[in-house]
């Protein structure tokens, strides 16, 4: 029994599922799944994509029925399943999904009462009256949104925060006895680490008034930071539940993946003695300001700050994807201002860039597996002036089996793809041409922990063949695993570094948080090498 448990003595679980399973066709997606989360218990649910959480989800929103014989028992209540739509919200249970759900063009107080906005009732709205009762909603989370504010114009983490204020005021108002169960699914990808902190703060707020948050991770490290206990699936079984601050990273892996698994940790090596593949001087942007830096062949260079540092502005930077007002970008001995540099002088120079934004900027969601990854080499696929399909699928399926995209199905969409699974088929679109450079953002966002030891594992193949990456991350762990040195970015400028084995988590966070003091330049020569 949890702490959270025992501070409940003798009290009805918030939530209890028995004998939960799901059928699509002959595939048994859940199995017999038991899932207990107390009152004022932040509960963490984990497993590989394909593990069973996004089903059983769906299943407490109503949008899939499960097997006959499950059973709910909400607060010593019983509730019949399946349950019809909208019965979740009236049964005080309220999601906040990763993309949040927000109208973007809307302002705050529209976002808020966008149930009312839809109704018929619309009219009879006092805005003044609920704009006053926002803020005095937000204030007592410690919050100071503007509810005027366009949700557009807001940072990505009051976005957040602002969704589940929402979520957790519906619950309030739906549920009879003032209490419910809050689903955070994968709500902190996008979010930097101070976003992450600032969203864990209000879910802390929450839990003391006796809601329930289940909360949906891949990261291991922010489970055991925010939740209390954490049930783990594994292809659709109950794999275990952990006490999350007792139990070790560790633990939690072998419970994932079903066997006991090292974190990769790519080997120290001296950049010193590689060559120099680019060299960047002087460059300025929007937030970067004079910045320069070298990265050696096959060196693994991360760069990283606090959420306005400008690290994550320097990819598109070099690429030519975003204006750089000044400065230079040198490749094998070549410059080129920076002021000209657009994406196809940097393909042309070897250059690749793989943005965060999965299918959006990197990839096309609507496209085939096929088309994704052999878009930068389509004209070796040009016979007679059409397309040769049949090799193009042979390839992309020799692809997929190299690094291991599941399924490995060439006509399948990139947007059918989980999101580990579609990064694997956007780094193969990559590194099979050899790039000099290869620049990835955030490359782990949303990715389970199984296949990011296959992400580090390819990056670290491809270093040792020639390729230098660039790694722009707020993920530190994720920095300590693979990189040779560590570049910390304050207000546009670096202001630290870190190489070899002082490396470590703790290490980029501490330098991180006190990157903006007044010390913080004094040991960073004028050129940053290694």
């Amino acid at each position: 029994m949890s702490a959270v448990a025992r501070r409940y003595p003798g009290e009805a679980p918030a939530l209890a599922m028995t004998h939960l399973s799901k059928r699509f066709g002959s595939s048994l997606v859940l199995n017999d799944v038991t899932l207990e989360v107390m009152p004022g218990e932040v509960h963490g649910l984990l497993g590989q994509n394909g593990s069973g959480k996004s089903t059983l989800i769906k299943i407490l929103a109503g949008f899939h029925d499960p097997e006959p014989g499950a059973e709910l028992i909400m607060y010593g209540e019983s509730v019949p399943l399946p349950m019809p739509a909208g019965a979740a919200r009236k049964r005080g249970i309220a999601f906040v999904h990763q993309h949040l759900g927000l109208v973007p063009s809307l302002s705050v107080l529209e976002n808020l009462l966008i149930g009312a906005i839809a109704s018929e009732d619309r009219w009879r709205v006092d805005w003044r009256r609920e704009a006053a009762r926002a803020r005095e909603t937000f204030a007592r989370f410690g919050l100071t949104i503007d509810p005027t504010a366009r949700i557009a114009d807001l940072p990505q983490v009051e976005r957040a925060l602002v969704a589940i204020v929402r979520a957790f005021e519906d619950i309030r108002t739906a549920s009879s006895h003032g209490q419910g169960v809050l689903i955070l699914d994968e709500p902190t990808p996008f979010l930097p680490k101070l976003g992450v902190d600032k969203l864990f703060d209000l879910v802390r707020t929450i839990v003391k008034e006796g809601t329930a948050v289940i909360f949906v991770s891949h990261d291991i490290d922010e489970i055991r930071e925010i939740t209390d206990r954490a049930t783990v699936l594994r292809d659709g079984n109950l794999a275990g539940t952990l006490t999350s601050r007792d139990a070790t990273a560790d633990e939690f892996v072998e419970l994932i993946i079903g066997r006991r698994v090292s974190l990769y940790k790519t080997a120290v090596r001296d950049v010193t003695a590689l060559s120099v593949a680019i060299s960047a001087r002087n460059v300025t942007g929007e937030i970067l300001r004079d910045v320069s830096f070298d990265i050696h062949r096959g060196e693994i260079l991360g760069l990283t700050g606090l959420i306005g540092s400008g690290f994550d502005e320097m990819p598109y930077a070099l690429y030519g994807a975003r204006p750089a007002s000044a400065g230079t970008v040198e490749i094998l001995g070549k410059s080129q201002p920076l002021s000209k540099m657009s994406p196809p002088a940097a393909l042309e120079a070897k250059l690749a860039l793989l943005p965060s934004d999965r299918l959006g900027a990197a990839g096309v969601g609507n496209l085939t597996i096929a088309e994704n990854m052999l878009l930068p080499v389509l004209q070796d696929f040009v016979r007679w002036f059409r397309l040769d399909w049949s090799r193009m699928s042979g390839r992309a399926s020799e692809l997929g089996k190299q690094y291991d995209v599941r399924p490995n199905r060439p006509a399948q969409t990139l947007s059918s793809l989980s999101g580990g699974n579609a990064q694997k088929v956007l780094m193969a679109k990559w590194l099979q041409t050899a790039p000099l450079l290869l620049m990835l953002d955030e490359p782990t966002q949303g990715v389970d922990v199984g296949a990011r030891q296959q992400l580090f594992a390819a990056l670290d193949h491809a270093a040792g063949k020639g390729t230098s990456i660039l790694v722009a991350s707020t993920d530190y762990e994720q920095l300590a695993q693979i990189c040779d040195r560590v570049l910390i970015f304050a207000r546009g400028q670096v202001v630290d570094v870190l190489a070899g084995a002082a490396i470590s988590k703790d290490a980029i966070a501490e330098r991180c948080l006190l990157s903006l003091g007044t010390s913080a330049f004094s040991n960073v020569p004028e050129v940053v090498a290694a």
